[in-house]
C-alpha cells in the first residue's frame, strides 16, 4: 500500500505546471489524507514502534523488477486477450506481446509457468535471502521528509494567493493543524529510525509554524478545536458516558502546553543536527518566540550569543534576511512594552527607516520608476509573508517615533537653550517628520498615527504633559498587542515616561530662568512621587545634563549658573573641526574604495598623483594642485579652490568642503559651482 501512496502523492506534486501555480486545496486535503494513512501504517497500534515498520530508498534490483511487474501489468495478465490488449496499445505493446509468447520454464522444476507465477516466485526468493529487519523495510521511491516539506510550500504558495479578506483564507487557515501534526507524527518515526538530519528538517518545519503564535492564541485554537471535536463526536453519537467519566479513554481534557517549553526542545534537536541555515533560522524563530511573551532579556542574550547581527548580512538568504528584520521588530516592540525606550529604538529605528513593508516581506512596490525586472518582481512575490503572520505596521510605527520622542525632545530642548552645547541627533528619521510638521502652515486635528506622535511632541516640548499623554493614549492600535491587559498596561508605561521626559525637558529648557527650583512643586507639577523625581534630577546632575546641586534642608534644587570659558569654547570648535575632518576622510576613503556608489576603476580618476588629502595631480584632478579636501576635481566636481583637470562635464560645483568659489578648473567645463 505505501509504495502506490508514495507514487500518487508524487502525480499529485506533478499537477503543478509552473513555480508560481499551488495546489487546490481539495487536492492539498487528499494529498494530505496520503500521507496521513502512511503515518498510520508507519505508526502501528501503539502509535510510537510502528510495528517495526520503515521506508528506505529503492535498490537497482529493486528498481528492476517492479519495472518488470509493471510490464507483467501492462500485458494485462494471461491469455490471448491479455495479448490482443497489449498489442493494442502500440508498437511496444505487440513487440512485448511477441515475446510473452515465449514459454518460461521454472528453473527449479523444469515445469511452464506463467508470467505471474515467474513474478511471485523471484519475489519469494529475494524475501528468503533478506534478514528480519530487511523484511519490515518498504523500499519506495521518494522521501518522506521532502514531501512534508512540499506540502508546507504548497500551503504557503496557497494562503499567499488566497485573499486575506475571505472567509476562503480563514477555512484554509484550519489546516494548519493537519500539518503540524503530520510533522509531528514523521519527526517521530524519523527519531525512531535515526535519521537525524531528517529529524531536524521536520523540527524546524513545526517550529516555523508554531513560533508567531501568542499563548492566548493558542488556547483559544485549542478551546475551539476541542469545542469542534465534543461537537463531532455529539453528532456521530460516540460519546458516552463511560467516556466522558474516563477522559483518558476518549473525550480527554487537554491539560495545557508549554509553548515555550515545546519551542526550545525543537531548537535544541535543531541546534545538534540541523545545517547552517536551519540553525540559524531556530534561533531566530526561538528569540521571536520570547520577545512576542515580553521575555526581552532571555530574547536579547540568545540574540547577541549567536552573534547573528554580524553573520546575517553574509549569509545570502534573502528569506533568513526578513526573519531577522522580524525578530529585530519584534524584540524592538518588546522593549517598548516594558518601557525600555532606549533599547526598543535602537532596534527599531534601521528598520522603520527605510521601506519597511518589504524589509518585512509584508508588501511588495510597484511604481512607474521601478527599476525591478519581472522575474525580481515574481520572486519577491514568492517571498512575501502570509497575512496573518504580519506586524501591524501602525503599531510599528507609533513605536518607532514614540521612543524616538522620548529621546530627542529633552535633546532637542537642550541644544535650543545653550547654543555652544554639542547635541547628536538621535532620530534623523524623527527630525526629518518633526521639520515638516513644523513647516506646515496649517495642522489640523491628527488623524494617522504619525499627525498623533507630532502634535503630542509640540504638546511636551511646551510642557504640557496631560494633553501628549491624552493623544498617545488615545491611539486605538494599543488594543491590537497581544496579551491580557496589555493594552492597559502600555498606557500606564507611556504616562509614566511622558512625565519623566517632561521634567527632563522642564529643567533643560527653563532651568536658566531659576536660581533655585523646589522639590516639592515639581511633583505637585507632573504628578509624580519624590523618589521618582529625585531620581530624574539625580541622573541628570550625574551626566552633566543640569548643572545644579541638592539643598536637603530646603528640599531645592539650587542652580548653578556655569558659563563655558574661553578655553571651553575653543576646545568645542576644536572638537567640531576634528569631526568635520573626520567625516571628509571617511568620505574619501569610501569613494576610493568603491562603496556608496563609486566605482573603483581607473577610468574615473584622474592623473597619477599620490597625495590623498591634497589631490596635487592626484586622485580627482589630472594635474594641478589644491588647497582642500575634495577638490581639484574640474567639471564633474566642478570648481574647486584650485586648478586641475579631471572629470569633465559634470555640473556639480565646487569642492565639496570649500568656503569659497574662486578659480574652476575643469576637464569639459563644469557649471559654475556653489559653497558645497
Amino acid at each position: 500500500e505505501i509504495p502506490v501512496l508514495m507514487h500518487v502523492i508524487t502525480a499529485q506534486f506533478d499537477m503543478q505546471r509552473t513555480i508560481d501555480d499551488y495546489m487546490e486545496t481539495p487536492m492539498w486535503r487528499s494529498c494530505a489524507g496520503y500521507i496521513e494513512r502512511i503515518g498510520s501504517i508507519l505508526q502501528g497500534e501503539d502509535g510510537v514502534s510502528g510495528d517495526g515498520w520503515k521506508i528506505g530508498p529503492m535498490t537497482g534490483e529493486e528498481e528492476e523488477l517492479a519495472n518488470d511487474m509493471m510490464m507483467s501489468t501492462m500485458m494485462g495478465g494471461k491469455g490471448k486477450g491479455g495479448k490482443m490488449k497489449g498489442m493494442s496499445a502500440g508498437v511496444e505493446g505487440a513487440m512485448s506481446a511477441m515475446a510473452a509468447e515465449e514459454k518460461l520454464i521454472n528453473p527449479h522444476t523444469g515445469e511452464v509457468e506463467t508470467e505471474d507465477q515467474r513474478m511471485e516466485r523471484l519475489r519469494e526468493e529475494r524475501e528468503a535471502k533478506m534478514s528480519p529487519e530487511e523484511l519490515k523495510t518498504v523500499r519506495v521511491p521518494g522521501s518522506l521528509s521532502l514531501f512534508l516539506s512540499r506540502l508546507d510550500e504548497e500551503y504557503n504558495k496557497s494562503l499567499q494567493r488566497i485573499s486575506p479578506h475571505s472567509i476562503d483564507y480563514v477555512m484554509r487557515l484550519r489546516d494548519e493543524v493537519k500539518l503540524v501534526e503530520l510533522l509531528t507524527v514523521f519527526q517521530k518515526y524519523h527519531e525512531r529510525v535515526g535519521a537525524q538530519s531528517d529529524t531536524a528538517m521536520l523540527a524546524e518545519l513545526r517550529v516555523e509554524h508554531l513560533y508567531y503564535r501568542h499563548d492566548s492564541i493558542v488556547m483559544q485554537v485549542a478551546q475551539a478545536t476541542e469545542a469542534a471535536e465534543a461537537e463531532a463526536k455529539a453528532k456521530e453519537g460516540d460519546e458516552t458516558e463511560e467516556a466522558a467519566a474516563t477522559p483518558e479513554e476518549g473525550g480527554a481534557v487537554r491539560a495545557p502546553v508549554d509553548m515555550a517549553d515545546r519551542i526550545a526542545d525543537l531548537c535544541k534537536g535543531i541546534y545538534q543536527h540541523g545545517s547552517d541555515r536551519q540553525k540559524t533560522r531556530a534561533m531566530l524563530c526561538h528569540i521571536y518566540h520570547h520577545a512576542i511573551h515580553d521575555r526581552f532579556l532571555e530574547a536579547r542574550d540568545l540574540l547577541l550569543m549567536s552573534h547573528l547581527q554580524e553573520t546575517i548580512p553574509v549569509t545570502g538568504d534573502i528569506s533568513t534576511m526578513i526573519l531577522f528584520n522580524r525578530t529585530m521588530v519584534t524584540l524592538g516592540l518588546a522593549a517598548f512594552r516594558l518601557g525600555k525606550i532606549w533599547d526598543a529604538h535602537q532596534c527599531l529605528s534601521d528598520i522603520c527607516s527605510g521601506r519597511v513593508r518589504e524589509l518585512l516581506a509584508q508588501g511588495v512596490s510597484t511604481g512607474r520608476f521601478s527599476d525591478k525586472s519581472p522575474e525580481q518582481e515574481k520572486a519577491e512575490k514568492r517571498r512575501q509573508i502570509p497575512y496573518h503572520q504580519h506586524i501591524n505596521l501602525d503599531l510599528l510605527e507609533a513605536c518607532h517615533l514614540i521612543s524616538a520622542m522620548f529621546l530627542e525632545v529633552p535633546n532637542m530642548a537642550a541644544a535650543g537653550v545653550d547654543e555652544n552645547r554639542r547635541t547628536r541627533v538621535i532620530s534623523r528619521t524623527f527630525r526629518k517628520y518633526h521639520d515638516i510638521y513644523d513647516r506646515q502652515v496649517f495642522t489640523g486635528p491628527p488623524e494617522q498615527t504619525r499627525d498623533f506622535v507630532m502634535t503630542a511632541t509640540k504638546a511636551l516640548m511646551k510642557g504640557d504633559w496631560k494633553r501628549c499623554s491624552q493623544l498617545l493614549n488615545s491611539l486605538e492600535v494599543w488594543n491590537l498587542v497581544a496579551g491580557e491587559n496589555a493594552g492597559n498596561e502600555i498606557r500606564t508605561m507611556l504616562t509614566e515616561n511622558i512625565k519623566q521626559s517632561g521634567l527632563r525637558t522642564y529643567l533643560l529648557a527653563f532651568s536658566s530662568q531659576y536660581d533655585s527650583l523646589s522639590h516639592d512643586q515639581l511633583c505637585e507639577m507632573f504628578e509624580m512621587g519624590k523618589n521618582e523625581v529625585h531620581s530624574v534630577v539625580s541622573k541628570m546632575m550625574i551626566n552633566r545634563d543640569l548643572i545644579a546641586s541638592w539643598d536637603q534642608p530646603t528640599g531645592t534644587i539650587v542652580m548653578r549658573k556655569v558659563e563655558p570659558s574661553a578655553l571651553q569654547v575653543l576646545a568645542l570648535q576644536f572638537a567640531e573641526k576634528a569631526s568635520s575632518l573626520v567625516d571628509a576622510n571617511e568620505r574619501l576613503l569610501d569613494a576610493k574604495t568603491g562603496n556608496y556608489g563609486y566605482k573603483d576603476g581607473e577610468s574615473w580618476r584622474g592623473g597619477g598623483g599620490q597625495d590623498r588629502y591634497h589631490n596635487r595631480g592626484g586622485n580627482y584632478g589630472g594635474s594641478g594642485q589644491s588647497r582642500g579636501y575634495r577638490s581639484g576635481g574640474g567639471g564633474g566636481r566642478g570648481r574647486g579652490r584650485g586648478r586641475g583637470g579631471g572629470r569633465g562635464g559634470g555640473d556639480r560645483g565646487g569642492r565639496r568642503f570649500a568656503p569659497s568659489n574662486r578659480r574652476g578648473g575643469g576637464g569639459g567645463g563644469g557649471n559654475k559651482g556653489n559653497r558645497w
